[in-house]
């Protein structure tokens, strides 16, 4: 690596005794590549002759044939790949030099004429060369793809540059948010940006990440979630608001999990958790006949469909089913704490009733959930932002909405009650006592907005990195995150 390093550093000394900048400002196009092929792609020969097209476009250099007097380049301007021919004749003594110099990496720009060669090949016929970026490194060997995973996320602009699947996963990410943004503008939802550094970690069960705000003299989190500071715009009278955000959690890495991720959470007043079920299913159908050619999600060889209205299934109805421990069972503590011993006993124990739960699902419903299903009526132990269920007060309207065996979305009637948010808030603290690591704090200042009054509504948060991998095909969360967290190297 040193090697080539020096040789190229030699090269770009040469370039520069020619009279080039090594580093130029600018370079003037007419067109990228994905533009000359659609303008010129089609034409006959004869007729390109006869047009005499000329063009200045610029990209790197991904395979470079060097014939004598004549050079056969094809170069990648971060979409297309297009094939450019410099013949000694056509261009000046020192351009031609310029091309001994070169390296497949370099970035170049030229100006010529498009015509096609004998085997049909759209290509520029050079007139003009100019030297833009040395690449003192060598692209991977093998042009058809960068194999090498940990290589592919560390170094993604390798990735970028040599792995077409990698490059339309993130235009369909970038695709998906567009569509996101447009369905909620379409229905009056508002826009907004909360605080991503809270003074209370709040609006889900996790454990945050800590700073220090040094004027200040105190400690911050980085958002888990912005459930607390929306809702407070609901408190204010805005009634539809959503926020596309990135969340913080302190966990661990696994295939769908990184500890930086984007979210979009909305909410809406005067309505409750089957509205925001109902408005779910319109976004995912709005997506994926936008992003998927027959409207259905491939997933490990399956194809899933889109097809509202999902299946509705109560989370202790699914635990029971699944598990065979009867429904009442499962609300008994003590009954639960030894199916746990019993069965999974190589497993520490969950330090409370709801995280038995919560662990209990896990292991036994979570990956049987393919097609798209609401789960609904958790229990109150694991919801602690909900509005408890007008059927059982042991439930409440809160629903999760699984798809590839993934939890993608997450939302409820919003709990308004000060009162009842406190005793929930304090109960949470309890289970923090037991050890609990994730359990909410008390949010005195959110109390109070809910003091001033906040009508009956309702809210979802929805993982984009997991909706991404769901429409792209992408295995795990790192294939959709430019730039995941990784373990850095001694």
């Amino acid at each position: 690596m040193e090697e080539q390093f020096g040789v190229r550093l030699e090269k770009l000394k040469k370039l520069e005794a020619l009279g080039l900048d090594g580093y130029p400002y600018r370079f003037e196009r007419t067109a990228d590549f994905a533009e000359i092929i659609g303008r010129y792609g089609d034409r006959g020969a004869e007729e390109l002759k006869q047009a005499d097209a000329g063009v200045a476009c610029a990209g790197r250099i991904v395979a470079l044939r060097l014939m004598g007097k004549s050079v056969f380049m094809h170069l990648f301007d971060g979409q297309e790949r297009l094939q450019v021919y410099v013949r000694k004749e056509m261009v000046t003594e020192r351009d031609f030099a310029v091309v001994g110099l070169l390296d497949i990496g370099d970035i170049i720009g030229v100006k010529g004429t498009v015509f096609k060669t004998r085997t049909g090949e759209l290509t520029i016929l050079v007139r003009e060369l100019a030297f833009l970026a040395k690449s003192y490194h060598p692209l991977p060997e093998k042009w058809h793809g960068l194999q090498d995973k940990e290589m592919r996320f560390r170094q993604r602009y390798l990735d970028l540059i040599v792995n077409a699947d990698t490059r339309e996963i993130f235009r369909k990410r970038s695709k998906l948010i567009q569509k996101l943004r447009s369905f909620f503008h379409e229905r009056g939802y508002v826009e907004v940006e909360t605080p991503m550094m809270h003074p209370i970690p709040g609006g889900a069960a996790a454990r945050p990440f800590v700073t220090h705000h040094n004027a200040l003299d105190i400690d911050l989190y980085l958002r888990i979630a912005p459930e607390l500071y929306l809702k407070r715009l609901l408190v204010g009278g805005m009634e539809k608001v959503f926020e596309i955000n990135r969340n913080f959690r302190n966990e661990g890495i696994s295939l769908m999990h990184n500890p930086e991720f984007t979210m979009v959470e909305f909410y809406e007043l005067y309505s409750d958790f089957n509205d925001c079920m109902d408005l779910v299913e319109r976004l995912l159908l709005d997506l994926s006949r936008e992003l998927l050619p027959d409207g259905a999600i491939r997933w490990q060889e399956r194809a899933i469909p889109v097809a509202p209205p999902f299946p509705r299934v109560k989370f202790m109805e699914a635990l029971a089913a699944k598990s065979g421990v009867a429904q009442e069972q499962l609300w008994d503590e003590e009954a639960v704490a030894g199916h746990i011993r019993g069965h999974f006993p190589e497993e520490p124990a969950p330090p409370t009733f709801g995280k038995m739960l919560e662990f209990l699902f896990d292991r036994y419903v979570e990956k049987t959930l393919v097609d798209p299903t609401f789960v609904t009526h958790y229990p109150k132990a694991i919801s602690p932002l909900s509005k408890a269920s007008r059927a059982d007060a042991r439930e409440t309207e809160r629903f999760e909405l699984f798809i590839a065996g993934m939890e993608i979305a997450n939302g409820f009637s919003e709990l308004n009650d000060p009162l009842e948010q406190r005793r929930r808030f304090e109960a949470q603290v309890r289970d923090r006592e037991r050890g609990d690591e994730e359990a909410q704090r008390v949010d005195n200042g959110f109390l109070l907005a809910l003091e001033h009054g906040m009508g009956p509504a309702a809210g979802c948060g929805i993982g984009i990195d997991r909706l991404v991998m769901l429409f792209s095909g992408a295995a795990t969360i790192k294939e959709v995150i430019l730039f995941p967290l990784l373990r850095p190297r001694e």
